[in-house]
């Protein structure tokens, strides 16, 4: 019991993105081919990297943790919308929906982490290359991607932990596709201030720290491009980067907006809309944007593609006649 006379909440209710019944089955399907082409496209990214020693530098060992991380998190919410869409009952229970909040915040907190990550490689890429092999070992990458994990884990352990003790004695309806935490503050029947705080604080902390990394790299990046004498090297050079910055700007930007806000003066509305980009558009778009605007990757794409063309013509090629 919690709260005098109310039960406690042993289940939520998630509503997803619209409770309009015409739209649930086409819904459904745009959002299973988002998912489905998240997973083809991450998956198959992966296999790319891992498989093309040409591929294996720190850029596209950070690109290939993304990869891992985007797969990840968002498959913490799509099996669920999808279910949703489809389902009458739109039921969570109490443990499904903390779990799901725990492993949001640990894959969104590493991924803008990694972003950092990728920042400063470029950074060390371009305004130091003649140091670069020395100041980018693979040491130093697997330990910036191990903190980009840890990192995670410890944002989401002591936010959940906060959350966990608050009495929820319902309602217990989410305005929402998934437990964040905004909404799971606006259903606790005690003063939920310092959590409000607490989230603000952290949020606040991570994204403006990882914002200055980003944002000092790139203005150095910038020099340094500006200092090249011919026009095609200050093409290569950015060409390396305007894939990472396209993805920090839409990453960034609605997560941003959906998680550094008061819950007090927040719109669920609005949370969804921007949640819908950076959870589920995000990691179905940085496969592309990094296979279409990177040479290097649309190269190993092609040889790949080549040898299972000439690998699959030899299976089926008959045999000769002797």
């Amino acid at each position: 019991m919690a709260g005098g006379n109310h039960t406690a909440v042993t289940q939520f209710v998630l509503l997803g993105l619209t409770s309009q019944p015409k739209l649930q089955a086409p819904l459904f399907v745009i959002f299973f081919l988002i998912y489905l082409l998240t997973l083809m496209g991450n998956l198959g990214l992966i296999a790319l990297i891992k498989t093309n020693p040409r591929l294996h530098t720190p850029m596209y060992f950070f690109l290939c943790n993304l990869s891992v991380v985007d797969l990840c998190y968002s498959s913490v919410f799509s099996p669920k919308l999808l279910v949703g869409f489809l389902a009458e009952e739109k039921t969570i229970s109490y443990s499904a929906c903390f779990a799901q909040h725990f492993f949001f915040l640990v894959f969104v907190t590493a991924e803008v982490f990694l972003l950092a990550a990728m920042a400063y490689d470029r950074y060390a890429a371009i305004c130091n290359p003649l140091v670069y092999a020395v100041s980018m070992p693979r040491r130093v990458c697997v330990q910036l991607v191990a903190g980009s994990y840890v990192g995670g884990v410890l944002n989401s352990l002591i936010q959940t932990c906060c959350l966990l003790p608050l009495p929820f004695c319902g309602p217990n309806v989410i305005n929402h596709y998934f437990c964040d935490t905004n909404p799971l503050l606006k259903l606790t029947c005690s003063d939920g201030r310092l959590n409000e705080l607490l989230l603000v604080t952290f949020n606040g902390t991570i994204s403006m720290s990882v914002l200055f990394i980003i944002v000092t790299s790139y203005v150095y990046i910038l020099l340094s491009i500006l200092r090249i004498r011919s026009a095609e090297g200050r093409h290569k050079a950015f060409s390396t980067c305007a894939s990472h910055l396209l993805t920090v700007t839409l990453f960034y930007v609605p997560a941003g907006l959906s998680h550094m806000q008061p819950a007090s003066k927040y719109s669920l509305e609005v949370e969804k809309v921007t949640a819908v980009f950076y959870t589920l558009l995000v990691p179905m778009l940085n496969p592309l944007i990094y296979s279409l605007r990177n040479k290097e990757v649309k190269d190993a794409l092609r040889k790949a593609t080549a040898k299972n063309v000439f690998v699959s013509h030899l299976l089926t090629k008959p045999a000769p006649m002797g």
